[in-house]
């Protein structure tokens, strides 16, 4: 009788699943896939058993793939297919739709693979959107926003949402890039959101506007840093672009960004005094542009700096009321003579010769005037390109655009330098209907596609970048690039060689050496004894005429390109190069070939120093002597050990995995979001006494701006385990088993709450997350501990409670009597995240911990002997600790 019972009910789910958690805590993946196959062929309703094997499923994380729910889904997806007569279509209405609101109560984990397989399964997307948008509802009331607004993508409701509701919790989480994928495509929410943040842009808004509009959000400190205008206002622009939007939409935004430029303008010119007069005067007239607000302000910042006459000038120029100038304008505008009440162009004639000063300090043109051909009609073009389109010529290319400050982040092209050996040709992108000529569209594809045409340039990513945003035609159809000789590949090589000397001189030179310059200024000093002059980089270059001194700037930029390759070309050993320079590109070609694009963009190199004041670089050990050596160097015998508590850093948005390791080892670490300025590593730095851990660009402006030993640079290419090996071998810290898991992996708090079990379930009761009360634990039982709370006080001292973990004593504890009982809040304002916790998992955990800051639920599971095992290297494991390392290994 039992025996064809058991036939009829089939495998019982929870075998499977404690079957499937034993070979997952193994690592034996393999037999996973053959024991799970197996048992789903023997579960007699896999669809029903499916879902009670994932609401038990111990270890279950959000946002990660790799848990063992996620892979029992997917080794049912893969069984599914060769069984298809296991679908939701056989089941009688009732008990699909069961089984439906089942499955959406599992969406709460955010993995794209999790949540898509279990909408196939189940055929989520057929359910009646009301009930799909009253679960969103649920999902927001338990303040779960990013996994509503995922769900809300998914199933295509972000129309029947309100966007703010929706967006305004993702902006404060950090998670702007999800508010936009939120509205992307839906314009009327795209308006809405670049509005709603173009308000906060406001010099009146506070933040307690969010906290009247929205009373249940928590507004912490990191929260508050989000919604600064400075921060906000560059989002709003790159959105204006990205959806197309219209600028007036935006005035507090736009106003922020033109005020930030104007005191730039400034600085540039009067304090650091490197921008001359007629450039100045240029871009102040475009930044300022109509706004009135901004014109007042030029006005006050001139009488600051420059006195009361240039003020009163200006203040005539915008024609400024009376009522608005600041004290003394006026009087002086009524004593200025007629010929200085106006701002004259200076009209002082230029020479093609510059002076023997200038011809003593910076490299020169090598042509004549004449030698400079201006192409802005289509006649023009075509003896440019009688002259340039030839095999085996040699072009050296630059282009130059509006600088625009922030205001716009897309700069077209306003002039392009095309040099060869004996003339330059200018092609003036703003001449009437040149830019956009089919003819000139042409030129530049014949041009750059021709693979017997060399074209040097030196990092030439941000010219490509500035012509795809002149011409969208280029993205319609990709520009073939052949030929291409990029100048700052060959001087990447020339730093890392130790042939680095000047040209003619016997002086080594690191880039950045007692030198100011930088760049391509550098490399042609570096190769031709003297530096480009970089005065009119930052010019109007859309405005006509072009100035003398802009057009000898625009040909030395080109004709140095030539002069550069060919002394290199002809000497390359003296610069420690290849013969063949060409093999610089090949060789670069397959070290990256098989990477990704993100790790090529984090294996970007930048120039300069390698060690400096400051900072410090983190490399690879490049032989097995050199394994466990941080920048060559061993720890001091006699240096100290220091316990992971001691060790405050900051990583930057490319060092996420690192930050995450380092944490999961006690050590305190703020990781910046994507969204954040690298400057905010610094800031940090300062206000919390934290060591900036960055890699690729962001080194080079960071080290400046932080102490002696303050930033150290990593290998971006290094997994991340490796670097926080060299993080911890080099400040010399040793964490212990203790340390694991002492500080939340979500918040980087180390104080938590102990919740026993029962206390567990009267929540999860209390919530409507668990259906019967009495699940795993006596009624009585759970009064006795109330009693015995109401007279303890704090639960974490009665003589019930289950032992606390290893890491107890590198922690700090609150009282579960600080928790507001009908809000499940902390003081901070952080919910218990009770969503988290599978009700069957009360039937083997005693004991729970939850982060006081952000409200995160853990208990002891499997994770800890993976992390013992991977740093097992830097770990100090006294005797009483053996038994915990066997236990887990």
């Amino acid at each position: 009788m039992n025996h064809s019972t058991s036939e009829a009910t089939g495998l019982d789910p929870a075998v499977l699943r404690d079957q499937l958690f034993e070979l997952w805590n193994g690592k034996d993946l393999l037999s996973l896939h053959c024991v799970a196959i197996q048992g789903f062929s023997k579960l007699h309703e896999p669809l029903e058993a499916l879902l009670t094997i994932l609401e038990s499923c111990p270890g279950k994380q959000k946002g990660r793939s790799h848990t063992l729910a996620f892979q029992i889904l997917t080794e049912f997806q893969t069984w599914v297919k060769e069984h298809p007569q296991v679908t939701l279509s056989s089941k009688p209405e009732c008990e699909a739709l069961k089984l439906q609101n089942r499955a959406l109560c599992l969406l709460t984990d955010t993995h794209g693979g999790f949540i898509e397989n279990l909408i196939n399964i189940y055929h989520l997307g057929s359910v009646n959107p009301a009930v799909l948008r009253l679960h969103i509802v649920r999902l927001q009331a338990f303040h779960c926003y990013k996994e509503a607004a995922v769900l809300c993508i998914k199933f295509k409701l972000q129309t029947d949402m309100n966007m703010e509701e929706m967006c305004v919790p993702l902006i404060l989480q950090d998670k702007l890039s999800l508010a936009e994928s939120f509205v992307t495509g839906h314009h009327h929410l795209e308006q809405q959101l670049v509005t709603l943040l173009d308000s906060w842009c406001h010099p009146s808004f506070t933040v307690d506007e969010i906290s009247r509009r929205f009373p249940h959000l928590y507004l912490s400190k990191h929260c508050m840093g989000l919604i600064k205008p400075k921060i906000l206002s560059k989002h709003v622009v790159r959105l204006v672009e990205k959806f197309n939007i219209e600028q007036g939409l935006c005035p507090n935004a736009l106003h922020k960004r033109r005020l930030d430029s104007l005191r730039f303008l400034m600085y540039k010119r009067f304090v650091e005094k490197s921008m001359t007069e007629e450039n100045w005067r240029d871009h102040v007239q475009y930044v300022v542009s109509d706004d009135h607000k901004l014109q007042i302000k030029l006005v006050e910042m001139l009488v600051q700096y420059c006195g009361l006459r240039t003020a009163s000038q200006w203040s005539l120029k915008y024609n400024i009321p009376r009522n608005q100038l600041p004290f003394g304008v006026w009087d002086v505008q009524q004593s200025l003579p007629p010929h200085l009440q106006q701002i004259c162009d200076s009209a002082q004639t230029e020479d093609w010769i510059p002076s023997q000063r200038h011809r003593q300090k910076f490299y020169q043109v090598p042509l004549a005037k004449d030698k400079v051909h201006f192409v802005r009609t289509v006649e023009d073009l075509q003896r440019c390109r009688n002259i340039l389109l030839k095999d085996g010529v040699t072009v050296g290319v630059d282009m130059e655009w509006q600088p625009t400050f922030g205001c716009i982040s897309n700069q077209q092209v306003a002039l392009i330098q095309l040099a060869v050996f004996d003339q330059v040709f200018l092609l003036d992108l703003c001449a009437n209907g040149f830019c956009q000529h089919p003819d000139t569209i042409g030129f530049i594809r014949s041009l750059f596609s021709h693979r017997n045409i060399s074209k040097l340039g030196y990092g030439m990513s941000g010219d490509l970048k500035c012509l795809l945003a002149t011409w969208h035609q280029l993205l319609e159809e990709p520009l073939k690039m052949e030929g291409v000789i990029d100048l700052l590949r060959v001087h990447q090589k020339m730093q890392s060689s130790k042939g680095r000397r000047i040209h003619n001189g016997p002086k080594e030179v690191l880039v950045g050496e007692n030198s100011a310059e930088k760049g391509l200024s550098l490399l042609v000093q570096q190769v031709l004894g003297k530096p480009l002059d970089k005065t009119e980089q930052m010019s109007n270059w859309e405005k006509r005429p072009l100035r003398i001194s802009q057009i000898r700037y625009a040909v030395a930029d080109a004709c140095c390109l030539l002069d550069v390759y060919s002394v290199l070309s002809s000497n390359a050993a003296h610069f420690g190069l290849p013969a063949d320079l060409s093999s610089i590109f090949s060789s670069h070609s397959e070290k990256s070939g098989d990477k990704t694009p993100k790790e090529k963009k984090q294996k970007k190199q930048t120039l300069g120093q390698e060690e400096c004041q400051g900072a410090q670089r983190v490399s690879p050990p490049r032989s097995d002597t050199e394994k466990g050596l941080l920048c060559g160097e061993k720890p001091s015998e006699n240096a100290p050990l220091l316990p992971p508590q001691q060790l405050r850093v900051v990583c930057d948005n490319m060092l996420q995995g690192l930050g995450r390791y380092l944490r999961c080892l006690g050590v305190d670490v703020v990781m910046l979001e994507s969204t954040d300025d690298h400057r905010r590593a610094a800031e940090l730095a300062h206000m919390e006494g934290r060591v900036i851990l960055t890699c690729g660009q962001p080194f080079q402006s960071l080290r400046s701006q932080v102490g002696e030993g303050r930033c150290l640079s990593l290998d971006c290419s290094e997994k991340a385990r490796d670097q926080a090996v060299r993080v911890l071998r080099h400040f010399n810290v040793q964490p212990t088993p203790s340390d694991i898991f002492s500080r939340c992996q979500a918040c980087n708090s180390d104080q938590y709450v102990a919740v026993p079990r029962e206390d567990m379930v009267k929540m999860l009761t209390q919530k409507g997350f668990l259906q019967d009360p009495d699940t795993n634990t006596d009624r009585s039982q759970q009064t006795s501990r109330q009693q015995e709370e109401e007279n303890c006080g704090d639960i974490l001292t009665t003589s019930a409670t289950p032992e606390l973990p290893r890491y107890a004593l590198q922690c700090r504890w609150a009282l579960l009597s600080e928790l507001d009982p009908d809000t499940m809040t902390f003081p901070g304002g952080a919910p218990i995240q009770l969503h988290t916790v599978p009700p069957t998992l009360l039937q083997r955990i005693a004991l729970f911990y939850v982060c006081t800051r952000c409200g995160k639920v853990f208990w002891e599971g499997s994770h800890f002997g993976r992390v013992l095992s991977m740093f097992q290297e830097v770990l100090q494991i006294a005797d009483g600790d053996a038994d915990s390392v066997t236990q887990h290994h």
